[in-house]
């Protein structure tokens, strides 16, 4: 059987995309789709709704993450995996979702396993870092192929955060001060996961995913005011603020403790880097922050 899947042999059902109603998992269905593909998607109760655009494109399974069960037959058949798990911000609980499904994948015979990890995976002083290279080990020590991609922020996170401060005060704040960072878009990250799930060569291989600048917050202000073209302005904030804004919102503690650690560390300017590997595996530079603004302008007005 075929596990390269190159362009004019499309996989059907042999590829399995986790969070396909999610940001990277939506991107990386979508794609594999328009490249040919009917992939395999996992959706669990009323998310199947959600997953109403894929019906007639993809092979739909109704399962859970946390039932081994439904994850055999899900994996049933299966060779390549994208493995994004959104329970993972929350630490243990998600480390303990990613590692069993990836014992699972391996029981079921799965070749290869996309995981989408994070930036400083490879930092155990972060939290967010340690829940995720604990996982990226596990997924070496299973004896599958792997590809790790580490995206950094993503440009969507600009939807959820700043987006109706911008529209109703033409302000945005959080706790990075001068600290620069190289947001990506989504779909960007989603191609490098459809090249290594469809194409030969990127086993073992990690990818650290940027977009093509590192701003500031004043930075990415000034991209969204010329974009807008309305006053936008970045207000460096305390970490307290933050920390209230997400426990009144219902966060768990250590999510709230890992993402204040994340802004601790871009103020530091510690993900102030630009990396290749978006241009190196798809042979084009990555989405610019402006022009990614300019297609979803109308959220921000």
């Amino acid at each position: 059987m075929n596990t390269n899947y190159p362009a004019n042999e499309p996989s059907t059902g042999h590829i399995l995309v986790l969070g396909a109603t999610g940001t990277t998992g939506g991107e990386v269905a979508r794609q594999l789709i328009t490249a040919g593909h009917r992939p395999r998607l996992l959706v669990r109760g009323v998310s199947r709704v959600k997953a109403a655009e894929f019906e007639n494109n993809a092979v739909i399974v109704d399962g859970d993450l946390q039932d081994d069960s439904s994850m055999t037959t899900a994996l049933s058949g299966v060779e390549k995996l994208y493995l994004a798990c959104s329970g993972l911000s929350n630490g243990v609980a998600g480390r303990f979702l990613e590692r069993r499904t990836i014992d699972t994948a391996r029981k079921a015979g799965v070749k290869h396993v996309v995981k989408l990890s994070t930036f400083k995976a490879d930092d155990p002083s972060l939290l967010l870092g340690r829940w995720h290279g604990d996982t990226e080990r596990h997924l070496i020590d299973s004896g599958m192929a792997w590809t790790m991609l580490r995206p950094a922020t993503f440009n969507t996170n600009a939807l959820s955060m700043w987006a109706d401060s911008i529209k109703s005060q033409g302000v945005f704040s959080q706790p990075t001060g001068h600290g620069r960072w190289a947001s990506i878009d989504p779909a960007d990250i989603a191609a490098v996961a459809v090249r290594a799930l469809t194409s030969p060569g990127h086993e073992s291989k990690i990818y650290t995913l940027t977009g093509p600048e590192s701003m500031d917050g004043s930075g990415y202000a000034a991209q969204l005011a010329s974009v807008l073209g309305k006053s936008v302005s970045f207000m460096d904030s305390a970490p307290e603020l933050l920390k209230q804004a997400m426990v009144d919102f219902g966060f768990p503690e250590d999510q709230v403790n890992a993402a204040l650690q994340v802004m601790g560390s871009v103020k530091a300017n510690e993900w102030d880097v630009i990396s290749n590997d978006v241009s190196t595996v798809l042979g084009r530079l990555p989405v610019k922050f402006d022009d990614w603004t300019a297609r979803n302008a109308a959220a921000f007005c």
